[in-house]
């Protein structure tokens, strides 16, 4: 009997053991299969916001170098909200532009026309003084882009150059660094005649942008100017960027008037 007892108590013991490992290996596959769903679960939302930064990175680039979708299945308004990152959808007859001016000596203008980067740091096409875009009024193409150098330049072909702009031409304009240097009283008179009522006060380390027409007669609604003063300069001795946006209206060629400026031949 004292022998039986023994042996009962013994498969007591191994039988309480027993469930014991399987409540045990229950638990243990139970919390496995946890971690592995945490695992898998992680792992996708990490795929996902992968994804999501690359495209979002991709489509940076591609837009800071002036490439756009042109997928014909989007819808127009989606399409021509994306131009030159406005807010709005330009009506018809009008163009939509933004322009940036440089940031200090460091970062160049940017212009952008009609969802097009027309010239940026990135484009390597802008230079210090006035960086400048024309475009025909009535169809809105692109003529020239260049910059006029202030610093350096020689005054008599930055009046020529100027002087050369057909009348109608709508013209976008970006400071860099100091466009003073080789400023003068007619180049003022000129930038006037395209709408300009800030160009007689812009000053050295000055930020300006400037949409106009050659042969305005009333005053451009588009244009920054963003004054250096050692109290509000961000960037030492230069302000912030100057900024502006928004649709330029197209040009009735019945409507084009010659600028009248002084020196004019």
């Amino acid at each position: 009997m004292r022998y039986q007892g023994k042996i009962l108590l013994h498969q007591k013991k191994k039988q309480v053991f027993g469930w014991d490992l399987q409540i045990f290996m229950c638990l243990y596959f139970t919390v496995c299969a946890v971690f592995q769903l945490v695992a898998v679960v992680a792992a996708v939302l990490l795929f996902v916001w992968g994804v999501s930064i690359t495209f979002d990175l991709q489509s940076d680039a591609l837009l800071s170098l002036g490439f756009y979708d042109s997928n014909p299945n989007k819808a127009e308004s989606i399409e021509a909200a994306k131009k030159c990152s406005l807010s709005q959808v330009c009506p018809p007859e009008s163009f939509p532009f933004h322009i940036w001016s440089g940031a200090a000596k460091v970062v160049g203008p940017k212009i952008c026309f009609n969802g097009k980067i027309i010239m940026s740091n990135v484009l390597n096409n802008v230079g210090p003084g006035i960086n400048i875009v024309e475009i025909n009024g009535e169809r809105g193409a692109v003529e020239k882009f260049y910059f006029l150098n202030m610093e350096s330049g020689d005054k008599d072909q930055i009046l020529s150059y100027l002087r050369e702009i057909k009348p109608g031409s709508i013209i976008l304009a970006a400071s860099y660094v100091d466009v003073t240097q080789r400023m003068t009283d007619e180049m003022r008179e000129i930038f006037e005649g395209m709408g300009s009522s800030m160009i007689k006060t812009l000053n050295s380390h000055d930020s300006w942008v400037f949409a106009g027409k050659v042969g305005m007669k009333e005053k451009s609604l588009f244009e920054k100017l963003v004054v250096s003063d050692p109290k509000t300069n961000i960037y030492g001795e230069w302000p912030r960027v100057a900024e502006l946006g928004g649709c330029f209206p197209a040009i009735d060629e019945d409507n084009i008037n010659a600028p009248e400026t002084k020196g004019k031949i």
